[in-house]
């Protein structure tokens, strides 16, 4: 009889299974029960039979039983054959079964690269609950693979890693590959940490200007004082300061292109600036009244609603359509499924080495808390988790805990509005954690008046003990 369980993940074939027992029976069980639940199963009654197989096809997960010579109870044959499935394809999840209920060998098992373990005999909701995860989580890596040795080729004609698997982002891909060979304007648009620089330097190596410069810039953090000799550079004693000639941003780009990040955060008097840059592609330095052309591509980021800002008065209707030729919109972290583990293994494989880390993977317990977890700071706040658990780890995979993610100790009822209150702090900090502290922003993204951000603030830090440090929140604003 089919379990109440959730179904499988759609998918085009059906998750092929390799199930190894040298009992006859248990084998008939386990494939009836699989079946039922739409699995595609094979079946093996000893190590070599598994590796044969396993080279001879492939297969989504592999439940195998620890002991397979009679009346023994060692589990070495079926450990031994953990280690060779992992050399033959770490990819290949393996599900250890045994019937002692050793807690020694499940966790040496687990150390040769099983990924989880079932008690005999099994409950089949458990065992139905394991086998889900571990092909799903098994699949989101042969995807990484399979990308990893994509992104090489990218790299080779300079193009930086951009992952896209999932079917919200293959649009998006889409269309910045039609628009890369243009030499149209592009506005990237999406929350914090989406990767909007990431794409900004895929659409720069993609079109014909990418042998010239891409500058980039972040406008939220210039002051006006500062924004015309930056952009537009300024002559030797055309202010205090100013020992020596310089050349802007404009200039640095000629013949490339210009990434103009946080574009939302420019104040008006700079809003007109540069639409006038923009519009005659002539610049002037500070000090110097000789027009220079420059020959550039704009590229801009923002996560700010333009169209409502336009409407308030805070940005200029003629600069939004002088920068938004194409609309480009990055979906968030939570909404790029399986993508998620495909950046996290990147991300991993991209600073361990560099941070001296032992670490050279995740355990599945992590996986599963890395795909349940919302990210609202996104790609940023999944890499600096990563970072932190890398520096910070003695072991070879990252568990939960490592990232943050562990699970949170049971909590008490209480009443509903001081849960509510509970939740909102833990939303405000969450969204003050994606903006980089930033309490200003915070307050606009939420709706409400700073002041507020303040006072869920003071009670985070309020019940610090006396005696304590506390680091202060930083506003760029």
């Amino acid at each position: 009889m089919p379990s109440s369980q959730e179904p499988l993940p759609t998918a085009a074939a059906a998750p092929h299974i390799l199930v190894a027992d040298d009992q006859p029976d248990i084998r008939e069980a386990l494939r009836l029960l699989l079946k039922a639940e739409g699995y595609s199963i094979a079946t093996a009654a000893s190590p070599a039979a598994v590796l044969a197989a396993v080279q001879g096809a492939d297969f989504d997960a592999v439940l195998l039983d620890l002991n397979y010579a009679r009346d023994t109870t060692t589990g070495r044959e079926g450990l031994e054959l953990v280690s060779e499935l992992q050399a033959l394809d770490a990819t290949l999840p393996a599900v250890v079964m045994t019937a002692w209920g050793s807690v020694d060998k499940a966790v040496e098992a687990m150390r040769r690269g099983a990924r989880d373990f079932i008690e005999k005999p099994w409950d089949n909701a458990r065992l139905l609950a394991t086998l889900r995860t571990q092909v799903e989580l098994g699949r989101a890596l042969r995807r990484a693979r399979r990308l990893e040795g994509e992104n090489q080729l990218l790299r080779r004609d300079g193009r930086p890693p951009l992952i896209a698997e999932s079917a919200v982002m293959r649009p998006v891909l889409q269309l910045i590959e039609r628009v890369a060979p243009s030499d149209a304007n592009v506005l990237i648009r999406g929350e914090h940490g989406t990767g909007k620089e990431v794409v900004a330097q895929w659409v720069h190596a993609a079109s014909p200007r990418a042998a010239r410069p891409l500058v980039a810039v972040n406008l939220g953090g210039l002051s006006e004082g500062l924004f015309e000799s930056e952009m537009f550079g300024h002559v030797k004693g055309a202010f205090t300061g100013a020992i020596a000639s310089r050349s802007g941003k404009f200039q640095q780009a000629d013949g490339g292109t210009l990434f103009l990040d946080e574009i939302g955060e420019l104040p008006q008097p700079m809003q007109v600036k540069l639409l006038r840059a923009l519009q005659e592609r002539v610049v002037f330095r500070v000090g110097d009244n000789r027009p220079e052309k420059c020959d550039i591509r704009i590229v801009a980021a923002t996560n700010r609603n333009l169209e409502e800002m336009i409407k308030t008065g805070d940005f200029r209707e003629d600069l939004y359509y002088r920068l938004n030729v194409v609309n480009l919109w990055l979906p968030p972290l939570r909404d790029r499924g399986d993508d998620v583990f495909i950046i996290a293994k990147v991300l991993l494989s991209k600073h361990a080495d560099e941070l001296n880390s032992p670490v050279r993977g995740f355990a599945p317990q992590a996986l599963a808390a890395i795909k349940k977890y919302a990210w609202p700071g996104n790609i940023r706040q999944l890499e600096n988790r990563i970072k932190k658990g890398l520096v910070l780890c003695d072991r070879t995979l990252l568990g939960p805990e490592d990232l943050d993610l562990g699970p949170e100790a049971e909590q008490p009822i209480v009443p509903l509005e001081k849960a509510k209150e509970d939740f909102q702090r833990r939303y405000v900090l969450e969204v003050l954690e994606r903006n980089n502290g930033n309490r200003t922003q915070t307050a606009r993204d939420l709706g409400v008046d700073p002041r507020t951000i303040f006072r869920y603030l003071e009670k985070e830090q309020n019940p610090m003990p006396s005696g304590a440090t506390q680091s202060a929140v930083i506003d760029p604003e």
